[in-house]
This record gives structure tokens, C-alpha cells and sequence, in this order.
């Protein structure tokens, strides 16, 4: 992972007058769990105030970056370049050696070349995130934080199938059926979400047993059909239709894509022996910028290129998806993606404020990302 490419949208699309404005034009449906609009204040977890935090200076533009050592000229920084790194370095590390090249050969080379092909490790590193905001160890959360990561490059297998969206690259290479066949692509995803849950089961160590247990449950939920599955499902039945809603889009999105960031989340808080409190917490910050996640990508499919991107461009137009600039517009989107950011950052108020800059830092990133 050479560059992070951290910075480009930071800026703000709304004055506070609009705030609230947003909530009350984009309502979600009132079947979901909750709404991640709406921020709910802990009468137990004490407030903190965020201008406290280390100044996270890799999120923002080179204006406020004077401002701030103006201001506190020995304020400590965060680098989140240098976690983001240190973060992937070591998942891919314990990925390498989880996945390695052994009998039969073709099967493991094709869960390797999706598996090891690069990304910026989003989702486990928001898993470690959550593990040390608790105050467990990095070693505790590790497998599940491979195990997460196992299940999206399964996801991108599949989802890049002739069957599904047809696609030729994935993060700059070509996808993994056009190297290996339908068959094999096939079979290199079942592999992934299978070994996954081996992995949590077989090499999380430090963590008790019934800890363990609720992770897998946890994780299961979330791809099943009550998740990702589920989104896919109504994705994949919507295409075409011309009345679909923002409360049918949100459906499709808080479970195609924030099922799985919240599990990474949610998996990263049990094993590092959270609370109920912190975990269900850490759920809804999850949820939020699992559906910012989404709302930024849809911006970025209608206004990047494949080359920015690192995979087809446009490719939700032409398959005449429903998604937030086709019902909101491309500045609604962008001040919806921004009022997620906020309430998500306000669901860590009442955590330790260092223990929080780096998921601060990685709810900047998911929604100033490029790619």
C-alpha cells in the first residue's frame, strides 16, 4: 500500500443550519435497527470532548494544519499514514502466512491472488481499531481481523462474476475469474469464507472461549441472509426499477456494506473484552460509516476514472443501478456523507481519546477517500 492519497475532499459542504436539514429529508426506514442519523447519548459512559484529541493531521488540508500549530504549536500529532501502514503491514503478514501455497496448488493460488492483491485493509484494521479502543491487545483480535478481510475478497470474487457484475479489474489487476476460470473463482471464494471461520475458531488465542463463539455468531449474521447476502439479493432485484426509494436504497447499502464493516467493528470490540455498552456503541459508529462507506463509493463510480479507481468506472450507470447521486444528486450525496462522518465521530465521545484517533482518522479516510 504506497499512498493513502488522504485529503482531497476535506472540506465542509454545509453550514450547520443544514445539519440538520439532511436527517429530516433523508429519513431511513424504520425497520432498520437504527438510525445512524440519530446519535444516542450514554448515561453512563462519560463525555469527552473531541478538541482534546491529537491532531490527525494526514486528514487534513494544509490551511487547518497551520491553524492548528498556530494555535497549540505542541499539540501531538497522529500519523495515520504511518498506522495505516504499520496497521497493513501486519495484516498482510498474517495473511500471507494464514493463506499459503500448499495442495491442491490451483486453489490456493487463487484464494492468494484476490487475497494478497493489495487494498488499503479497511476493514481489519478498523477491527484491530476497535480491539485496542477497548482495551485489548492486538494479537487478540488479529485472526478476526483476517477473518473479515477473508470474507471481503470473497465478496469481490464473487461479486465480479460474469453472473453478478461482469467485471475485468479489481484494484488494478484483472479479476480473479479472468486469470483462473469461473470454476476455480468459484471455488477460491467458498474456500475464503469457509477457512475464515476456521481461522477465528482455530487461532485466536488470549481470548476466552465463549468471547469466541459470539464473534462467529457475529460475523456468520452479517454475510448471511439477514446481511450481506441480503443486500446483494435486493441489489440485484432492484436493477432496472424506476421507483426505488432512499429508504429501499438505505436497506440495500446498511446490509450489502455496512454489514460487514459494523461486523469488523463489532468482532474487534468482543474479543477485546468490551462492554455490552461499548460493543453495542461501536455497532452503530460501525453502521455509520459502513453506509458512508457506500454513499462515498457511489460518488466515486460517477466521478473517477477505472485508472483512479483501480477497477471499472461507471459500471453502476450502466448496469442502471440505483444509487445516492442518482436520487440525491452528487452534493446532496457529498453533505450526506459528511453528516454521517459527524455522527459517527460523535458515537466515540465517552472513549478514551487517544485510544479513538485512529478510528477517528479512519472515519476522515472512508469518507475524503479516492479509491
Amino acid at each position: 500500500m504506497a499512498s493513502l492519497n488522504l485529503g482531497y475532499w476535506v472540506q465542509s459542504y454545509y453550514m450547520s443550519n443544514q445539519v440538520s436539514s439532511i436527517s429530516k429529508s433523508f429519513p431511513l426506514p424504520r425497520s432498520l435497527p437504527f438510525n445512524p442519523l440519530t446519535t444516542q447519548s450514554s448515561s453512563t459512559l462519560k463525555k469527552v470532548n473531541f478538541t482534546s484529541l491529537p491532531s490527525i493531521t494526514s486528514v487534513l488540508t494544509k490551511e487547518d494544519i497551520v491553524k492548528e500549530e498556530e494555535q497549540d504549536p505542541q499539540k501531538s500529532s497522529f500519523d495515520f499514514n504511518s498506522y495505516m501502514l504499520q496497521k497493513a503491514s501486519a495484516v498482510n503478514q498474517a495473511l500471507e502466512s494464514a493463506v499459503s501455497l500448499r495442495d491442491p496448488v490451483k486453489i490456493h493460488e487463487a484464494m492468494r491472488y484476490s487475497l494478497l492483491a493489495g487494498g488499503k485493509r479497511v476493514r481489519p484494521v478498523l477491527c484491530l481499531a476497535a480491539c485496542a479502543l477497548v482495551g485489548g491487545r492486538e494479537s487478540m483480535a488479529m485472526p478476526a481481523a483476517c477473518a473479515v478481510e477473508m470474507i471481503h475478497t470473497m465478496s469481490l470474487i464473487h461479486d465480479d462474476l460474469p453472473c453478478m457484475d461482469n467485471d475485468d479489474l479489481r484494484r488494478g489487476k484483472p479479476t480473479n475469474h479472468k486469470v483462473f476460470g469461473e470454476d476455480i473463482a468459484v471455488l477460491a471464494g467458498d474456500a475464503l469464507l469457509a477457512f475464515a471461520f476456521e481461522h477465528i475458531a482455530v487461532s485466536t488465542v488470549g481470548v476466552p472461549p465463549s468471547r469466541i463463539v459470539r464473534a462467529i455468531g457475529e460475523l456468520a449474521k452479517a454475510i448471511g441472509g439477514e446481511g450481506l447476502v441480503a443486500g446483494q439479493v435486493v441489489d440485484i432485484i432492484s436493477e432496472g426499477l424506476t421507483d426505488v426509494g432512499l429508504d429501499h436504497l438505505e436497506f440495500i447499502h446498511v446490509h450489502k456494506t455496512a454489514s460487514l464493516l459494523e461486523a469488523a467493528v463489532v468482532l474487534g470490540a468482543i474479543v477485546g473484552g468490551g462492554c455490552d455498552e461499548e460493543v453495542e456503541k461501536l455497532r452503530k459508529f460501525a453502521r455509520c460509516i459502513g453506509l458512508l462507506f457506500q454513499v462515498v463509493d457511489d460518488i466515486l463510480d460517477v466521478t473517477k476514472s477505472s485508472k483512479e479507481l483501480g477497477k471499472t468506472a461507471g459500471k453502476d450507470l450502466v448496469a442502471d443501478k440505483v444509487t445516492y447521486p442518482k436520487l440525491m444528486g452528487i452534493q446532496k450525496s457529498k453533505e450526506f456523507a459528511e453528516k454521517l462522518k459527524t455522527d459517527a465521530i460523535e458515537l466515540l465521545q465517552g472513549f478514551d481519546p487517544a485510544k479513538a484517533a485512529p478510528l477517528i482518522a479512519l472515519a476522515n479516510y472512508i469518507a475524503y477517500r479516492q479509491n
